[in-house]
């Protein structure tokens, strides 16, 4: 049989994807055998040391008090070139859409964490989890890696990204991290997999400005779910709600290394900018809670001023109920709060805001038997450095005007970080009304899929 340009295209795009996934479980099978350098250490509180190894397919390796949780403890390669290899020997996956997702599949089963060859997991009293929200916009996160890389106590962090876009050259970048623990995890329902059918785009979904009447008559996918305003569904406003509600499941629910851990988890987003106190303060203020604050839930250490000082403000911090607009930067809870999230998993997918802030503050307002309350900062150790997104159109999308801008105030105001103490200033009165909706969110399937995030049983 004569081979035909189409029938030759198909045998190659088929037998690159073969060798993509048996390349891929050489590494990994090489990666369990190479055991005599990788040795996962935990001390016990008297000093002993627990060794221990599993040929278990999944990490099971816990961040946590090793006297509680030691039976979870089990050897986990360290080695790079398990998957990643070093930046320089990242093997790039390309476009393809098959060999994308079953990379990412592979990296959400196995969940390898990085640099366990230069860093453990001992848990200690600075010990925090630090999850990024990943887009697209590598150069943004360039600056952001650069200011944690600064940060003190940044070695005894976990580092976790989370994407809904699979880039190589971030991929890259996220590999040649060296200064603390990290992990990827990826955000498997994402426009870039779906690009022509729900949760993306399907070409038979009804456009968003379609008269719902017109909708129905067409008998577009979506014609009866527009939302309160009459518009429906754009996919590229639903997934940041959804990857927001999908990473944080996966952080508390599913991710072994974090299955014993209640200290802090700290979310930040792709194009944020941290101060090298934002650790330091961080933890400040929850060892305040037990003597000044013990209703407080969330910690916030981000801000949105339009001057920035660092002046006496630098040591001041407020309580106050938490708001959307205002405390949504740089804010962290514990597994404890996590716990109060997913129980109003319902009333958070089904409120009709495409924004995870504004949902979050109406469950609070809704659902929850307490309103959750911040503690937050009066100056920033988050700083916003994105002018250009889905909420910023800004013609100068250049980030390093805004991060020189920030670097020269933190030079010229350094002798008021690390402050050794910090001080409550006063209580504010909280909101009474409800969040406006602002819609986009009525489609029936996105709340079935933002809730199926919640279905598997907690732990």
């Amino acid at each position: 049989m004569r081979t035909t340009p189409k029938r030759f295209v198909k045998t190659f795009v088929v037998l690159t994807i073969f060798g993509f996934v048996v390349m891929n479980m050489s590494l990994f099978m090489t990666s369990e055998r190479d055991t005599s350098s990788n040795v996962f250490v935990m001390q016990q509180p008297g000093g002993a040391a627990v060794l221990s190894s599993s040929s278990s397919h999944r990490p099971n390796v816990a961040l946590g008090s090793v006297t509680v949780h030691a039976p979870n403890i089990s050897h986990i390669t360290s080695n790079k070139s398990a998957l990643h290899g070093s930046a320089s020997r990242y093997v790039r996956i390309g476009a393809n859409v098959t060999a994308i997702k079953a990379y990412i599949a592979w990296v959400n089963s196995h969940q390898p964490i990085y640099n366990l060859d230069r860093f453990d997991l001992r848990s200690s009293d600075n010990t925090i989890v630090i999850v990024v929200q990943v887009h697209s916009r590598i150069d943004y996160l360039r600056y952001l890696i650069d200011s944690l890389r600064k940060a003190r106590f940044i070695e005894q962090a976990l580092l976790v990204f989370s994407h809904d876009y699979f880039d190589d050259d971030i991929n890259e970048l996220i590999a040649s991290i060296d200064f603390c623990l990290t992990m990827q995890i990826f955000y498997p329902h994402s426009i870039q997999l779906y690009p022509n059918v729900f949760p993306g785009t399907d070409p038979a979904d009804c456009a968003r400005n379609t008269n719902r009447a017109q909708a129905i008559k067409s008998q577009c996918l979506n014609a009866a779910y527009p939302d309160k305003y009459g518009h429906y569904r754009e996919a590229k406003y639903s997934q940041t709600k959804h990857h927001w509600f999908w990473k944080i499941n996966f952080v508390f629910d599913r991710m072994e290394v974090t299955r014993p851990f209640n200290g802090p988890v700290l979310l930040l987003e792709e194009d944020h900018y941290v101060t090298e106190d934002f650790i330091y303060i961080l933890l400040k203020m929850y060892r305040m809670k037990h003597n000044e604050c013990k209703d407080c839930s969330i910690f916030t250490i981000g801000l949105y001023v339009k001057k920035l000082t660092y002046g006496a403000e630098s040591s001041q911090v407020e309580t106050v109920f938490w708001q959307s607009t205002k405390h949504n930067m740089g804010m962290s809870f514990n597994r404890d709060v996590w716990k109060l999230i997913r129980n109003c998993s319902k009333s958070f997918c089904e409120f009709d805001d495409y924004n995870w802030d504004w949902s979050l503050q109406y469950i609070t307002m809704t659902c929850m038997s307490q309103r959750l309350k911040v503690m937050t900062v009066k100056s920033p150790r988050v700083h916003h450095i994105g002018e250009c997104g889905i909420h910023h159109k800004g013609k100068n999308c250049d980030p390093a005007v805004k991060v020189h801008q920030i670097e020269n105030l933190l030079k010229a105001s350094a002798g008021n970080l690390f402050p050794p103490q910090l001080t409550v200033t006063g209580n504010r009165a909280a909101p009474k009304r409800l969040p406006k909706q602002n819609g986009g969110w009525g489609d029936i399937r996105d709340h079935k899929l933002c809730l199926s995030f919640a279905s598997a049983p907690p732990r």
